[in-house]
This record gives C-alpha cells, sequence and structure tokens, in this order.
C-alpha cells in the first residue's frame, strides 16, 4: 500500500506521466463519483474511476454513487427507486467500489413533491443506509456547503470568495427559499445519529471547516464519523496553529487527508504537451498540500503565505494514508 492516500478527489492521472507522479509521491487516489441530475454524466465519470481501479489497483481505488430520486407530475415517486439503488450499490461493491456517495444536491437542490428539500434524514434513504451498515461499506457525505455560502460575497481573502464568484448557483446569501447551513447540518447529525452502525465520513471537514470545535463536537458525539480535509486546506490554515494542530492530534485516528482536485479526463485520451504541463502542476500542488501537514514555518499555497501545521511523525502517517484505509475497507 501507498504511504500517502489521498482520500477524496477526482484525477484520472493514467498513463507515463500520471503513473509516474504517483510513484513519486508514492500515492493512491480515491476517486469519488459525484451523482447528479444528468444521469449518463455522472455515470460515464464513474466508469472512468472504475477502470483506473480495475487496469492500476495500488493507484487507484474510488467510491460509487446512486441516482437521485424524481417523482412523476402525480407526485409518485419512480417506481423500484430504492430497490434500483440497492441493487445498482451491490453491484459496484462487488467490482471494487470501497464506498458510496451522498452530494450536495440532497438538501440544496432535489425537490420532493411537496416543495420541501430532500434531506438526507429523509426515510426515503433509510432502507439505502441499513443497506451500507450490513455490508460494513462507508458512506461519503458531501452535505452542505462552507459557511460562506450563506455570508456576503464581499471578502476577498475568504478561502472560498474564488468558487462562489465563479458558480454563484450555489451561493445562498440572502436566499429565502433554501434551507440554512444549520438546518442541512442539522438533518446530516440527525442522520449520522439515527444509524450508529453506519460508517460515515464527512467530506470537507464535514462542512463544518469554519472551526476545528464545531467538528470536535461532532467526532465526540458520533463514534461511526470522520471527516476528511478535502478542499479545506485554508480554513484550517486561517485558523489558530496550536489550535488546529491540537486537533489533529486528538483526532489522529478520525481525520483523512484529502485535496478534491478536479481533472477527470484520462490524461491518456490527452496530447502529449498537455499532460507534459498537467504533470508537474499537478505533482506540486499535491505534494505542498501534503507537506502542509508536516511543516513548521510559513510556505507558499495558492498564492498565500500560510504557517505549516508543523504535525509529528506520531500523527502523520495517520492522517496521511492509515486513516483512509481504516475508513475504507477494502482500499
Amino acid at each position: 500500500m501507498a504511504t500517502h492516500i489521498d482520500a477524496h478527489l477526482h484525477l484520472a492521472c493514467d498513463g507515463d506521466i500520471g503513473l509516474q507522479l504517483l510513484a513519486g509521491l508514492d500515492l493512491k487516489l480515491l476517486n469519488i463519483s459525484v451523482p447528479q441530475p444528468d444521469r449518463e454524466k455522472w455515470r460515464a465519470r464513474t466508469d472512468v474511476f472504475r477502470t483506473l481501479a480495475r487496469q492500476h489497483p495500488n493507484h487507484f481505488a474510488w467510491v460509487a454513487g446512486f441516482d437521485l430520486p424524481t417523482w412523476d407530475a402525480d407526485g409518485n415517486l419512480e417506481n423500484g427507486y430504492v430497490d434500483r439503488c440497492i441493487a445498482e450499490v451491490d453491484a459496484e461493491l462487488a467490482a471494487g467500489a470501497v464506498g458510496v456517495k451522498i452530494w450536495k444536491n440532497v438538501g440544496m437542490e432535489v425537490l420532493k413533491p411537496s416543495g420541501e428539500y430532500l434531506m438526507v434524514d429523509d426515510p426515503l434513504y433509510d432502507p439505502i443506509y441499513e443497506f451500507l451498515a450490513a455490508k460494513g461499506t462507508t458512506l461519503l457525505l458531501h452535505i452542505g456547503e462552507p459557511r460562506s455560502c450563506w455570508l456576503p460575497l464581499d471578502n476577498p481573502e475568504d478561502p472560498h470568495y474564488g468558487y462562489y464568484s465563479q458558480n454563484p448557483q450555489w451561493h445562498m446569501y440572502g436566499r429565502q427559499d433554501m434551507p440554512s447551513h444549520q438546518a442541512i447540518i442539522d438533518a446530516r447529525d440527525r442522520m449520522v445519529a439515527g444509524h450508529p452502525q453506519l460508517r460515515v465520513v464527512g467530506a470537507h471537514l464535514a462542512s463544518l471547516e469554519y472551526d476545528v470545535d464545531a467538528v470536535a463536537q461532532r467526532l465526540d458525539e458520533f463514534p461511526n464519523f470522520a471527516v476528511d480535509t478535502s478542499a479545506r486546506l485554508l480554513d484550517l490554515a486561517l485558523q489558530e496553529p496550536a489550535k488546529v494542530r491540537a486537533f489533529v492530534e486528538r483526532y489522529r485516528d478520525r481525520i483523512l487527508f484529502g485535496t478534491d482536485l478536479v481533472d477527470d479526463t484520462p490524461w491518456s485520451t490527452l496530447a502529449t504537451d498537455t499532460v507534459a504541463t498537467k504533470g508537474p502542476a499537478t505533482q506540486n500542488r499535491i505534494a505542498t498540500e501534503l507537506a502542509w501537514y508536516g511543516q513548521d514555518g510559513p510556505m507558499q499555497f495558492r498564492d498565500r503565505t500560510i504557517s505549516g501545521l508543523g504535525l509529528g511523525s506520531d500523527t502523520l502517517p495517520d492522517l496521511l494514508g492509515r486513516n483512509a484505509e481504516r475508513w475504507y475497507p477494502g482500499l
């Protein structure tokens, strides 16, 4: 097994340059499916991740997904939805998937016939959760967004300013028709509490990136819960270093390293000069994120000067690799 595991990204870096990159970083990738309304599109992306894992099992694994529900004009759920989802997830697990994901469109996009937003604790999902628990399969939850999503977009220094500037459809400030951040988090917490036998990983610091104390509260409350750090390094770096360091050390078996890099077109299908550019840039980005956790002192990241976290050798192996193996058995 690789020393390092990126436990949350979407990176199809096959081909000689990509595989050399992974070997150089001693890195294995856990690619994540993202179920969306366009079923053909998200399934095609998952096909890529499944193929990579089959072709290069030492370097790639994947987390599967399942379709969002739909209802007809009379408010009837599509026929056999739950049974079909369970059957398809079962097939994915048999093919080697090490987990299953639910994305943020649950809670922020999918509407029930009542006009209410479908939340992750809806009873509709209970049979699926029970199936996953019985199989010993991990559920990855990207529920909600950073708290900045619900705040004014007026601070260019906010780590999420760029994303919401470019993706205004996901910026919820002033949207009275949308659930609040707290409502989405509460639904997630009820779901985790209601399924104590189900192993759950909260993506992106469980959408509680603004304060590690809020994450710690959930880790204390839910022994079946862990978090990954994907796309939230700056959120950690902007908090008091000693506080963040103490948090990671205390929960050293509950935090998984991830980057959330997105580049899901197989590199083997791209022009040579394109890959020649992608390779060094991707390697530098991942290497920098890996280094931040152990480095003591200032460093550059995304055009900012930040302080490294300075974790010791007793904590880094768990955070950067072993925890992914523990929380995604079979990885």
